[in-house]
């Protein structure tokens, strides 16, 4: 690890931190910045409602599906290498989405772009677990860090709105340069030495896990448009091969994952947490973009504005996580952003039925809280108590619970929409999927709270 001096950090740290933060600011960015221009995208390449979702899903699916491989190949090969290889990746598919002409070349493109992104994403958090000690140290970056990933993800719907106004092959195309400014600075900045580790590729687990989600998230979507017997058929397949994952994993020699690290609670729940965060929100803003743009005839510029509240306050708040859970513990900062987030999508329930800014502004300041309060102290507890060997995989395993959530729920939203034809019935979707994960967030505080009393020293009676 890199030395700090009385908790200040020298240029060559930051310089680090700097490049690392891009590299998943850009991430984050991809995931949402088509989301203002998938109504230009469908008029102008000719895409049905369900295979527009695929251009959001492709992304996601490629990242969330090939994480736990990328956390795993970073801890082989090389934190560095891998990142710096796959950055370039990204950028060429950046400029591919950008120049083609049919639906289907631009699935691919995300698709491959997300790929790229699963090998960038844990090789960047696991390079800044190995820099930073845990601690103080540690979550400051990480607030850092997740903060720099959440304004991606918050502010690429704004940025889309003021590319679209231009056109949406420049939502694909601006990441280029940027990543290649990412892709100069870290082959100079980052770190060479590092320690490896030991062990070789299950590239049978990440074919079965991969196969297995984007056939389950295909089920889904389809699902209101074709047969039941299909639906059935291929709904079982895909649980199928992730139960040959699951039971491959027991057995296999080197694991893409060592499923002994999901016996830590706080880890379950910090994964668990994030499948409900990214998930309900991915498919909420797939509905909002089709609602305001379709139904209520705002432009991109306007539909980015809406979201402007919760861009900013996640950028602005975001950092000052590390330092709260320093003080109060993460279960607790988790459970102020789950009651957040349930009571943005209650909000949202009333403006699909009323769409006024006085309830659009609160509804979106709600969702900035709940993502600037949850979206880092997840990060920070799911990587927490962990080898340096395996920080990787930690890194792969949150990454992925992210992902792979945004797939699965986009896809039952998008079956509701596309079946209900009721923006109310999509948003109670996310809604319940929000519950579910104030739930677990109220099991943590509760852990939390017994942890620390077993821990407590008993006093003997003398």
């Amino acid at each position: 690890m890199m030395s700090t001096r009385e908790g200040r950090w020298g240029a060559s740290l930051w310089g680090v931190l700097i490049v690392l933060c891009t590299v998943v600011f850009l991430d984050g960015l991809d995931v949402s910045m088509v989301g203002v221009a998938l109504p230009s995208i469908q008029a102008e390449l000719g895409m049905s409602t369900s295979a527009l979702q695929w251009v959001v899903s492709g992304y996601v699916l490629g990242y969330g599906g090939l994480l736990l491989l990328g956390g795993r190949t970073a801890d082989l090969l090389g934190r560095r290498r891998v990142l710096l290889v796959a950055l370039g990746v990204f950028a060429f598919a950046s400029l591919l989405g950008g120049i083609v002409d049919s639906g289907a070349l631009l699935i691919a493109a995300r698709f491959v772009k997300g790929m790229s992104a699963a090998f960038t994403a844990p090789a960047a958090l696991s390079i800044i677990t190995t820099t930073f000690a845990e601690g103080p140290e540690r979550n400051r970056a990480l607030s850092i860090f997740t903060a720099c990933a959440a304004s991606g993800f918050s502010l690429g719907l704004i940025l889309s709105g003021l590319l679209t106004e231009l056109g949406w092959r420049w939502t694909f195309l601006m990441p280029v340069p940027v990543a290649i400014a990412a892709l100069i600075a870290g082959a100079r900045l980052l770190p060479r030495s590092e320690e490896r580790g030991e062990g070789g590729y299950d590239v049978f687990g990440a074919l079965t896990i991969t196969g297995g989600m984007l056939l389950l998230v295909f089920t889904v979507v389809e699902a209101p448009e074709v047969a039941v017997a299909r639906t059935v058929a291929t709904g079982v397949v895909a649980l199928v091969l992730l139960g040959v994952f699951v039971w491959w994993e027991l057995r296999t020699r080197h694991p893409l994952v060592r499923l002994g690290i999901l016996r830590s609670a706080p880890l379950r729940r910090a994964n668990l947490g994030l499948v409900i965060l990214f998930g309900s929100y991915v498919g909420f803003q797939f509905v909002a973009m089709q609602f305001f743009q379709n139904t209520l005839g705002w432009s991109a510029l306007a539909t980015s504005l809406a979201f402007l509240p919760a861009g900013l306050l996640v950028a602005l708040f975001s950092t000052r996580v590390g330092s709260l859970a320093d003080r109060h513990g993460t279960p607790k900062i988790i459970l102020g952003g789950a009651v957040s987030l349930v009571a943005a999508y209650l909000i949202f329930l009333n403006v699909a039925s009323n769409p006024t800014l006085w309830l659009i502004i609160p509804g979106m300041l709600l969702l900035g809280a709940a993502f600037a309060l949850a979206f880092p102290s997840l990060n920070i507890q799911g990587t927490n108590g962990v080898a340096d060997a395996e920080q990787g995989l930690a890194s792969g395993l949150i990454n992925t619970s992210g992902q792979v959530g945004g797939a699965v729920v986009l896809a039952v939203v998008t079956a509701t929409l596309t079946s209900s034809g009721s923006v109310q019935a999509a948003i109670v979707v996310s809604a319940v999927f929000a519950l579910i994960g104030l739930g677990i967030a109220i099991t943590g505080v509760v852990g939390a709270r017994a942890a620390a009393r077993s821990a407590e020293p008993v006093l003997e009676a003398v």
